[in-house]
């Protein structure tokens, strides 16, 4: 706390205004920022996945923007500060996971209604399962440097959910 006031110019009272539980609030607010980011840097494409055009835009700028991120994960430096798997930490990670996967899904209704992907798939469990496999392909990512397991597993869902007009035929 220290070192946040040092570099903000912030009084002891200021930051226990607006952080009152102190480091676990401030670590908190951190990761909520950290993981609108994790949204917010997908956009508009996240919001607009109306063609498969679109599609390979999104999928294209997840690609890039963990490349460059690497190890260096802002929002699991935060939550790993903050101990780990708390009620906070599956909150925040609850948050992002869902609207990540409310976006995901409203692409996918997007293009049943538009007939680009079969009417009898789950939505939300096709954004569900495209969503676990970016999270793991994320993980290996910050482990080994590698995007080439991220990279598969949005390009197996995305053509997983084309296929599924043809296998409807």
């Amino acid at each position: 706390m220290q070192d946040v006031m040092a570099r903000t110019a912030t009084s002891k009272s200021q930051l226990f205004h607006y952080f009152p539980g102190g480091k676990d609030d401030l670590l908190l607010a951190v990761a909520r920022h950290e993981a609108s980011r994790v949204i917010d840097e997908q956009q508009p494409e996240l919001g607009s996945l109306t063609s498969w055009v679109a599609w390979q835009q999104w999928r294209d700028k997840v690609v890039a923007r963990y490349r460059a991120q690497g190890s260096d994960c802002p929002l699991h430096a935060a939550v790993a500060q903050l101990g780990g798997t708390t009620d906070a930490t599956r909150t925040v990670a609850g948050e992002l996971l869902g609207r990540w996967q409310r976006q995901l899904a409203a692409g996918i209704r997007h293009m049943q209604g538009s007939g680009g992907i079969a009417p009898e798939l789950d939505a939300e469990r096709e954004a569900a399962a495209l969503l676990a496999g970016i999270q793991g392909g994320v993980l290996i990512l910050m482990t080994t440097g590698g995007s080439t397991h991220l990279e598969a597993a949005i390009d197996l869902g995305i053509a997983h959910l084309r296929a599924s007009v043809r296998r409807e035929r």
